[in-house]
């Protein structure tokens, strides 16, 4: 994909690479040696695969099945383009996935296309209802919202979404990437998206707060008296940094303390040539301490780099 919030038209055609390659990606070894390590003693509870694109890298199912081999783990859980979901969902299931968060931005092909510079809407829908069959649930969907193209799209994706019982959450752009010096042209606060969905729905109840980043809300459809949930993701109405429990780790080692904020460095010294958790504990306390109570007010990475 090259999204336009997310991938730079400068990039090279072809896959992003988080890291340099081959070489410098962690093995699915170090990576389970690692989670095991931070469940077990730091008190990590629930791992996200993101990217990028997880389901490019070829041992994605290796990976998950020794991640859920982990005990004390409670929540394992990966975040998707969508693109391969019809063919992997069962797979995923097998693994020991336990539910995907589903990228969707239009329910239009032309826009979708203009978009994500992909012809591939059909693809991901069909990866949704597979998902469904596998037991992939909650399906969560997730949209980013810009200014003059999808904004309008709103109350026809929390029909689409919640009909299906599928829980949506809608995003906040972010002054990072491609589109940082317009991006106030393109920002919708969740304020304006709530308004332009009010007229599909007939009620609003908020959710109890989580660690969870989606300010989350149960709501009914006022065609269908069909009760959904609607999250909005507000990281620059309401930045939730204060509540921010999450580190962020590149297939590299990199580690991102905040999505916006400079990389903090790499914990691979500690993951090779063996794993030694003390000296990832020297790397990580720093690194972690360097997470502030507010984000920069433009983000200094990409999203495809950084896994958003």
């Amino acid at each position: 994909m090259r999204c336009s919030y997310c991938r730079p038209v400068s990039d090279s055609p072809g896959p992003c690479r988080d890291g340099g390659g081959a070489a410098e990606q962690l093995s699915v070894e170090e990576l389970y040696l690692l989670v095991q390590y931070l469940v077990e003693c730091q008190g990590l509870r629930k791992v996200r695969l993101t990217g990028g694109e997880p389901t490019d890298r070829r041992d994605v199912l290796e990976l998950l099945e020794r991640l859920r081999s982990i005990r004390g783990l409670d929540e394992l859980v990966l975040t998707t383009n969508g693109l391969r979901l019809a063919k992997m969902a069962g797979g995923l299931v097998e693994a020991g996935l336990d539910r995907v968060n589903v990228s969707l931005d239009s329910l239009d092909r032309d826009r979708y296309i203009e978009l994500t510079g992909v012809d591939g809407l059909g693809r991901v829908l069909d990866g949704l209802e597979a998902c469904e069959r596998a037991g992939l649930r909650p399906i969560r969907v997730n949209t980013v919202v810009i200014r003059g193209k999808n904004e309008h799209e709103l109350p026809s994706l929390v029909s689409f979404a919640v009909e299906r019982g599928w829980e949506i959450r809608f995003i906040e752009l972010m002054p990072m990437g491609p589109l940082a010096a317009t991006w106030s042209d393109r920002y919708v606060p969740a304020a304006r998206m709530r308004a332009v969905i009010d007229p599909v729905v007939s009620s609003w109840s908020a959710l109890p707060r989580t660690s969870d980043a989606a300010a989350r809300f149960s709501v009914r459809l006022k065609a269908s008296g069909r009760p959904g949930v609607i999250g909005f993701i507000r990281p620059m109405s309401c930045a939730f940094c204060d509540q921010c429990d999450r580190i962020r780790i590149g297939s590299d080692g990199t580690v991102y303390p905040c999505l916006m904020d400079q990389p903090g460095g790499s914990i691979s010294d500690a993951l090779r040539p063996v794993f030694d958790p003390v000296k990832l504990m020297d790397l990580l306390q720093p690194m972690l301490a360097r997470k502030a109570e507010e984000h920069p007010c433009r983000g200094a990475g990409v999203m495809t780099r950084i896994g958003g």
